[in-house]
């Protein structure tokens, strides 16, 4: 039988907290919902939790707080809980490595299928090629068997699930100029609002990654009006 992912809800609102854990159950996932970020810290350190949901209006520490925090020691994948409208919070949210969010009020079935399209991205699932592969750019090794990026030397880099996903759609379509349009259907399967901005957040952070420069990129350009192309000569091989 396939494990059952396991969701963990912080939020301060206990109706919310109630009302997502009872949703989510009835769906078939496994949930845990705590009120701060130190009953978060409890919770995930008995390990075994697959994605946070989490409201950056917290009290105590922040949301945010809590995010640049988690994401220094894990990558387990992050969706926040923003107020409508509050697009500082949630552009700071996704720079720092979240990697989905949805604003409230919300509708719990919205929240469901963007909960499932992460987990997809960070599992198993439709994000990864139907052909495990190995890519070499620029001195870079990428394998998508292992979900790994190494430099030159060896060394591993630490990344999030979309900033890997994002990384291996440019590397599987080298020198192509790719709308902001095509990596949202790519990484997100068309549920993002018209004019979100988490693929420009995405790339920036990617860049801060594997450019020697991100300031002035060379690997990921910018095509005005657009979108973006990966410039880099790719050699890529069967795992």
């Amino acid at each position: 039988m396939p494990r059952v992912p396991h969701v963990l809800i912080v939020d301060d609102d206990r109706e919310i907290r109630r009302l997502v854990l009872r949703f989510l159950t009835e769906n078939g996932l496994r949930a845990t919902a705590v009120a701060d970020a130190a009953e978060a810290d409890a919770a995930l350190g008995g390990g075994g939790i697959d994605l946070v949901v989490l409201d950056l209006m917290l009290p105590g520490e922040d949301g945010l707080s809590f995010a640049r925090r988690l994401r220094q020691s894990s990558a387990v994948p992050i969706l926040m809980l923003t107020a409508r409208g509050d697009d500082t919070d949630r552009i700071v949210g996704l720079e720092i490595g979240a990697d989905d969010y949805v604003a409230k009020p919300f509708n719990p079935r919205e929240l469901l299928a963007r909960i499932r399209a992460v987990l997809r991205r960070s599992g198993d699932g439709a994000a990864r090629p139907a052909k495990a592969r190995l890519h070499g750019f620029a001195g870079w090794r990428l394998d998508t068997t292992r979900r790994e990026l190494r430099r030159a030397d060896g060394t591993l880099v630490p990344m999030t699930d979309t900033e890997f996903d994002l990384l291996t759609v440019f590397a599987e379509q080298p020198q192509r100029v790719l709308s902001r349009d095509q990596l949202l259907d790519r990484l997100r399967g068309r549920v993002a609002q018209a004019f979100d901005r988490s693929i420009d957040v995405a790339v920036m952070r990617l860049r801060r990654k594997i450019e020697i420069d991100p300031a002035h990129p060379e690997l990921i350009k910018t095509v005005r009006n657009g979108g973006y192309v990966f410039t880099a000569t790719v050699a890529s091989e069967a795992s």
